[in-house]
């Protein structure tokens, strides 16, 4: 990734684009917890193959999976591992204030169509992001894994069906968990590099312990809520994040609404401005 993106004259191309997408998808109903409605339906792939759940010597970063759908989209690119961060807490919600650098992160969720539209718009910036998948999503979307990675995206684990996680006994959390990174591992050779809890911006210590348990040495929070899964429209979801974003952010937004693929290109527009990089969450740590 270069150290400059692309410049804001062409920003405009990317609004053209995102106004393309979103006048031929279908409109995406959003529930008042962030969710998409009608629920994820199981696919016919998306029955678990037997095996460990993701703990960190299961992980076999740099093998693809047996699918491979995103080879069409391009070079497969090595899918890593969770890392430790020493010195970072085990729930992350902001990076080093110090560094020009900010993390747009994405709940992995809603119409692919739309999801595709937020990741083109990024890559056309020279901005990364960092994508929370809900495994459900990626029973629907199998190809959506590696169209991530290929694009220089991180790529991590949202819970298997987007439930409210802190609520759940042990038990079900913790497949909840395993669930997603089963499927992440299956479609990419990895458990993915996050794990972020469902419905909450923070874990429970009991989530917490059972995402490291997982193969997650860290919980993803944030710093910064976009609160788009309102659908309040594009001026208040750039004006939300713009107000609130410095050094070291961890925005929270969300694939599968129309305001966000709309307010992205402004976003990125904003970050130039000031001077920020967007980045991954491992290269913000990093």
């Amino acid at each position: 990734m270069s150290g400059r993106r692309t410049p804001v004259a062409r920003r405009g191309a990317l609004r053209t684009v995102a106004g393309a997408v979103l006048a031929g998808a279908s409109a995406v109903s959003c529930a008042p917890d962030g969710t998409t409605q009608p629920p994820a339906r199981t696919a016919r792939n998306g029955e678990d193959v037997p095996g460990t759940p993701g703990t960190p010597g299961a992980t076999t970063p740099g093998s693809p999976g047996p699918q491979s759908a995103g080879k069409a989209h391009g070079a497969v690119r090595p899918a890593a591992a969770p890392r430790r961060f020493p010195g970072q807490p085990v729930e992350i919600e902001h990076g080093p204030r110090n560094r020009p650098r900010v993390a747009l992160t994405f709940h992995g969720q809603g119409d692919p169509a739309l999801a595709r539209a937020v990741l083109a718009a990024a890559e056309r910036a020279g901005a990364r992001l960092t994508v929370l998948a809900v495994g459900s999503w990626l029973d629907q979307n199998p190809g959506m894994a590696r169209r991530i990675l290929d694009g220089g995206h991180d790529l991590g684990n949202h819970t298997q069906s987007h439930l409210d996680i802190n609520t759940m006994d042990e038990t079900r959390a913790y497949e909840e968990i395993t669930g997603c990174a089963r499927r992440l591992r299956r479609l990419t050779g990895s458990v993915g590099t996050w794990f972020r809890p469902s419905r909450a911006q923070h874990a429970t210590p009991l989530v917490q312990d059972l995402a490291r348990r997982a193969g997650y040495p860290h919980v993803l929070s944030y710093d910064v809520d976009s609160l788009d899964f309102t659908s309040p429209g594009v001026a208040a979801v750039t004006r939300k994040v713009a107000g609130e974003l410095r050094n070291g952010s961890v925005v929270s937004l969300h694939f599968g609404y129309r305001d966000t693929v709309a307010a992205l290109p402004l976003l990125l527009t904003e970050i130039d401005r000031r001077q920020l990089r967007a980045v991954t969450t491992t290269e913000l740590l990093t």
